[in-house]
Order: structure tokens, then sequence, then C-alpha cells
């Protein structure tokens, strides 16, 4: 884009100009994708808790609901209370939302559809994830209220533990791939999924899950939702605020989902490749047929569906307590993030290339076993049952008030 525009007109102004153009579509992305999660996420929180979720506003599947709310957060009273600090009080919200937009400037979204590629993209998207912290722990110290500054101090804590088997385990794909450029590392998984980098070794294969597990830690998400645990805290670091500055929080937690789950998609899962076709999409479909292709599998087929995998783990995992969630970090995960970089290290450089290729075979034929079993699983299980028994994937299971009653 910049490219075209400084043809008709000077450099600056079409520098000017494309990073407006640039900053708006991602804004606008981050909008309306915070408005679906938001609606997703109490629709499958609804069906986990056997209800419906919204039904009213915008049809029987509610689909207005989420703007609905959006317009009347837009005319709340926004209320800061008497002893805060009003300026660090006003700029938290703006510092976590900024925080995980500028992510997406580094994010391709296709082949060569990023907003500014760098050489160390992955470096800086943790860089500016992790610094989305800085607000929460502000939005705690400036509230006056112990409530928030409790929340805010979990979240620095817990932040600042997860950050480094996170990282740790980023290394592990860019030791495969010998980059830093996100864009370098997803065009070299083009072909069928079996050449995603997941399934490079069993140390990238465990990386993924360590990968996730933690980032879902630095979402805040549950079960690792110290910062605002509502059974404790009553709303955490946010319990203060209200109106738009209140939706900002929530903004930018779901466009960090977004961002890390991206970035999941593109070290480990194949980034823009469906791993269905054996070809690069804008090579043999065209440049705009398949960047569209492209984005669709990018954004829906992983992006998303490791978002929903996040709501999923919210609403069916009990929260940890503020010692769990430390021990789970130091004592298992960064040791183990330790040794997967110290393995896949040794595996570039001792394991030849068609050993690598039949474990990758191997892994992957494990995996596709593995969930084609378990749907068959699913299938098989009746899901309607007498009332006081478990349907699904958990007939046959009796908890101890059901053995009693027979």
């Amino acid at each position: 884009m910049l490219s075209l525009l400084s043809e008709y007109l000077p450099y600056w102004i079409a520098v000017v100009a494309t990073a407006f153009i640039v900053a708006g579509l991602l804004i606008t992305f981050v909008a309306v994708s915070a408005l679906f999660f938001i609606w997703l996420e109490r629709k499958v929180s609804g069906r986990i808790q056997d209800r419906l979720g919204p039904t009213r506003t915008g049809g029987r599947f509610g689909w207005l609901q989420t703007i609905a709310d959006g317009i009347k957060l837009l005319t709340k009273e926004d209320t800061i209370p008497g002893l805060a600090d009003r300026t660090l009080f006003r700029l938290a919200p703006i510092i976590a939302f900024v925080a995980s937009f500028v992510a997406f400037l580094a994010l391709p979204f296709g082949k060569d559809l990023v907003g500014f590629e760098l050489s160390v993209a992955a470096f800086f998207m943790l860089s500016v994830l992790s610094s989305e912290v800085f607000g929460v722990i502000l939005a705690g110290y400036a509230s006056a209220s112990k409530w928030s500054l409790f929340g805010g101090i979990r979240e620095a804590a817990q932040v600042v533990s997860y950050e480094v088997p996170r990282a740790l385990c980023v290394l592990v794909p860019v030791v495969v791939a010998g980059s830093l450029n996100l864009n370098t590392i997803g065009n070299q998984q083009v072909g069928m999924f079996w050449q995603w980098n997941i399934f490079h070794d069993p140390f990238t294969f465990v990386a993924f899950g360590i990968f996730f597990i933690c980032a879902t830690a630095s979402c805040k998400r549950a079960p690792f939702d110290l910062a605002d645990a509502e059974s404790e805290l009553v709303a955490g670091f946010h319990t203060e605020y209200s109106g738009l500055r209140w939706s900002f929080f929530f903004m930018a937690e779901y466009a960090s989902m977004f961002a890390v789950s991206g970035l999941a998609s593109i070290l480990f899962l194949g980034g823009w490749h469906s791993g269905l076709l054996p070809f690069e999409p804008t090579e043999s479909l065209g440049i705009v047929f398949g960047s569209l292709v492209n984005v669709f599998v990018f954004v829906v087929m992983k992006c998303w569906f490791l978002v929903f995998i996040m709501m999923w783990m919210r609403w069916s995992l009990p929260r940890l307590r503020i010692d769990q969630v430390m021990m789970t970090c130091l004592k298992y995960f960064l040791p183990i993030s330790c040794v997967l970089l110290l393995g896949v290290w040794l595996w570039q450089l001792i394991v030849p290339m068609w050993f690598t290729q039949i474990t990758r075979y191997l892994l992957a034929g494990l995996t596709v076993t593995g969930i084609v079993w378990m749907m068959i699983a699913i299938v098989r299980r009746p899901m309607i049952t007498k009332p006081g028994e478990l349907g699904g994937v958990w007939a046959g299971i009796q908890t101890p008030g059901m053995r009693a009653r027979s």
C-alpha cells in the first residue's frame, strides 16, 4: 500500500496515510472481534451451564445483545473514587488496550498481509503483550481500593512468572525455523498439515500445549483469572471502573486472546495454511482469492477456534488458588520449557532429516487418530439420559450421590 500511495503522494504523506489506514483497519477488526467474542462467550457459557444464553435482542440467537450492552455502557455514568489518583485512573485502561492493540501491527493474517513486517516480530509481540500488565497494575494502584490493589498485585506476580515459560516455548519453533520473522515462519509451513511445526518433533508438540496454557494465564483467563476473581475480590483490578473505561479492559482482554491465538497459530499450527492443500493459495488461486482463503483459515479456523478453547476452559475448570498458580509455573512449566528448548536444539543438531520426516508422520497420525476416536466416543455415547445421570461423553460415570441413590 505504501508503494502504491507513494506514486501519487509525497513520501512522508504516503507514510502517514498508510499508517492511518492500517491502524483504522486493525482497530475496526479488534472492536468487531471483541463484540463477537462477548456474544460467543455468553453462548458458550450458556450451553455448558445447560441454558440458552442471549435469545432476545437481535433474534433467536441474540446477535445484537452485545451491541445493546455497548450502547448501555456508553450512556452509563463514568465515576471516579474520591481518593483515587485521577490521572492514573484514566490512563490505566488506555495503556491496557493500546498494549494489546499494538501487537496486531506485527501479526500476519496471510502471506505478506501484515500491518508492519518486522524481522523480530515474535519478540515484538511478546514484549508489547507483556506491557498490558502495567495498565492492570496502575488500575489497581490508582483506584484507592484494597480489592483493586490485590488484583493488580496478583496479576503482576502471575504475568512476571508465566512470561518466562511462554517466551521459552516461543523459542522452540524459532529454533526450528531459524527466524523471528512471523511471515517467514508461516511461509516455511506450506503444504499438508504434517509440515506444521507442532509435528516437527516431540519437543515442539509438547511446547504448543505449554505455550497455550501460559498464554491463557497471561490473558487473565480462568482457571488463572486471579486478577479479577469475583468470588474473592469483587471484580479485582477493575472494581471501581464503569462505563466506557470498564469496556476498554474487556476489549484489551479479548484482543490479547486473539493475539496470542494468532501467535500460536503461526508458530505451531501452520499459520494461514489450511494443511489440506499442498500449495500456497496466493500462488495458485490468485492474489485476491488466495489472500481471502488465507485470512479465512487464519482467523476463523485457527484463531477463533483457539479463543473458543479458552472460553471452554473458563467455564469448565475451577479457579486455582494463588499458591497453586505460582507452583504450577515455577515448579512444572519453567523446568519443562527449559528441557523443551534444550531438546529441540539437540534435535536440530543430531537427528537426521529422514527421521524428522518419519516423526512428523507419526505425530500427525497419532493426533488425527486421537481426534477421530474422541469424536466417535462422543457420537456413540447417549445424549439423552435419565434424570440425575450425566450424558454425552460422561455417560456411564456416576457421582457418589448417584451411587448412593442407586
